[in-house]
């Protein structure tokens, strides 16, 4: 039975302005938060390359106030070999070394065959748009088709990215023969990337649903490529692969609600930490941007480092992280610990370390008439360089990075999820959707995310504003100071020997906070320019 639905009022916030074109034509077409964010998530597909791909994971925080309910979807990735008597010897598995350069840094990332999790992306879009959306499943497929086949303008953050993922991007001749020239060398801004191949798939997924990529053709085709080539993925692991669904992790600050992702991810639990940390300090009357201001972001952002230091010691398990880290008595002990840092010298106080997390993630942030809100963070990590042959289908290097593995490569138990820093977030005011929000940036998210939300919810900034100010990175004793910072108030944190890299512009290393906002008679919605932001507020 066909429906038709009127266009509905919402915001949409993403990566690409193709993305939340997608999106926002979802809404045009009657559909609810849902299906715009499911739709967008699919254009990401091609017009975000560098973030997010088809065998990628994420998570999606749904939040319907009509309900006065919220559900968060685990659907990333998890670590391969179910079924599997013995895992190959390393010189079976595909895993090839890549040196990528950051600019001021280099990182190596592992990627071929062997650094390919399962992949949950698809199974949990489906889920959503099945769940809780209106559109039928190939009407949300129709924009992501239509860039996959006809092809999609490079913008200057994908050109950006991948410039410096280029051995990545042009590791096998299939790879290349998408996102580099003829010529040689990447495509560059402007240029087209089509993905045909992805395009059949995706119409194929629109007709067959999310079974095509566990137990059907799109399956057999990765396991056939993954047994070919030194891959560990088994029919197993993608036969059962399961989203998972969670209470989302509810903090308040302020007089708001936050509702975030929860353990056994890693970034909610630290923003609500943050937030209740900084709860107890009279935040506002130190002067936005002011020494004093940036001076507690930083020690907060120290003790939240030594705070999961501390929890992740104890061994807890997921359940009981909530309760020890936020709990009464913790918070007081360690808003006491950042009240006693700020009385001793800087090159006194306790050095901090860096949380494993994951650079290349993309967010989409959604909100309709109807008072549903979604906020959905994916990844495809830096994708692993190849593509499986007859699908056009791109697949994660979640096994690749040190930082996700810290007891070393291919050492997690089959069917574990690998650990991650998103962090989805909904912000509510009185049981009303206020804000939703999420950012990539590895171990930055949490501090991207934290910033944006004192600046709207403390300082009551415009979202634009809320999202374009200068921010701060403190971790491992360097205080990052991104461009626009009030320059006598870095100048002030320097003397008092805090040791400040200072950069020159805004950059995509702070992350990359989409966000949408409604207030009462209004929606609003601001792309973070950091990461090729973009947004389109239906106000019909």
């Amino acid at each position: 039975m066909t429906h038709t639905y009127l266009p509905k009022r919402g915001a949409i916030a993403a990566g690409h302005p193709l993305t939340a074109a997608a999106g926002a034509q979802m809404l045009a077409q009657g559909g609810n938060a849902v299906d715009a964010a499911v739709a967008a998530a699919f254009a990401s597909f091609i017009s975000e390359y560098t973030l997010s791909a088809a065998g990628g994971g994420g998570f999606a925080l749904v939040y319907d106030a009509a309900r006065g309910a919220g559900e968060l979807l685990d659907f990333f990735s998890t670590g391969p070999g179910l079924g599997r008597a013995h895992q190959p010897p390393p010189g079976e598995i595909d895993f090839q070394e890549i040196t990528v350069d950051y600019g001021p840094s280099h990182q190596r990332f592992y990627v071929g065959r062997g650094s390919v999790a399962v992949p949950g992306n698809i199974a949990g879009l489906c889920s959503l748009a099945r769940e809780a959306g209106r559109l039928p499943l190939p009407v949300l497929l129709e924009p992501a088709i239509r860039l996959a086949r006809e092809g999609c303008p490079i913008s200057e953050i994908q050109a950006f990215i991948g410039a410096m993922i280029e051995p990545i991007l042009l590791l096998t001749p299939e790879s290349a023969a998408i996102f580099g020239q003829p010529t040689g060398g990447l495509k560059q801004v402007g240029d087209l990337v089509a993905m045909p191949a992805l395009a059949d798939t995706l119409e194929a997924l629109g007709r067959e649903g999310a079974q095509l990529f566990y137990r059907g053709a799109v399956a057999q085709a990765i396991l056939a490529d993954q047994q070919a080539n030194g891959g560990l993925l088994t029919a197993d692991d993608l036969a059962r692969y399961r989203v998972r669904r969670r209470p989302p992790l509810a903090s308040t600050f302020h007089r708001f609600d936050v509702l975030t992702n929860p353990p056994p991810s890693r970034g909610g639990l630290l923003i609500s930490f943050t937030l209740r940390l900084l709860d107890g300090f009279p935040l506002e009357t130190l002067g936005f941007g002011s020494a004093g201001h940036l001076e507690l972001l930083a020690e907060a952002m120290r003790v939240t480092h030594l705070a999961r230091r501390e929890m992740e010691a104890q061994r807890l398990q997921p359940r009981q992280q909530v309760g020890r880290m936020l709990g009464p008595a913790t918070v007081a002990r360690w808003q006491q610990r950042v009240r006693d840092l700020l009385q001793r010298p800087v090159a006194e106080r306790s050095l901090d370390a860096a949380p494993p997390a994951m650079p290349n993630t993309t967010q989409i942030s959604v909100m309709d008439e109807d008072g549903l809100v979604v906020s959905l963070t994916t990844s495809g990590g830096e994708g692993a360089g190849f593509i499986v042959p007859g699908v056009g289908v791109i697949l994660n290097n979640m096994l690749g990075e040190a930082d996700l593995h810290p007891e070393g490569f291919h050492k997690s138990p089959p069917g574990r999820r690998i650990p991650s820093m998103m962090a989805p977030t909904v912000v509510l005011e009185g049981g009303a959707p206020l804000l939703s929000l999420g950012s990539g940036g590895a171990n930055r998210i949490r501090s991207a995310i934290v910033q944006v939300l004192l600046n709207r919810l403390a300082f009551q900034l415009p979202l634009s504003r809320a999202v374009d100010a200068a921010r701060i990175h403190f971790e491992e004793g360097v205080l990052q100071a991104e461009g626009g910072n009030d320059v006598a108030a870095l100048d002030a944190l320097a003397a008092a020997g805090y040791a400040v890299n200072r950069w020159q512009t805004r950059h995509m290393y702070f992350g990359g906070v989409h966000a949408a906002a409604r207030t009462a008679d209004r929606f609003e919605a601001m792309g973070d320019a950091r990461r090729g932001g973009a947004a389109v507020v239906s106000d019909l």
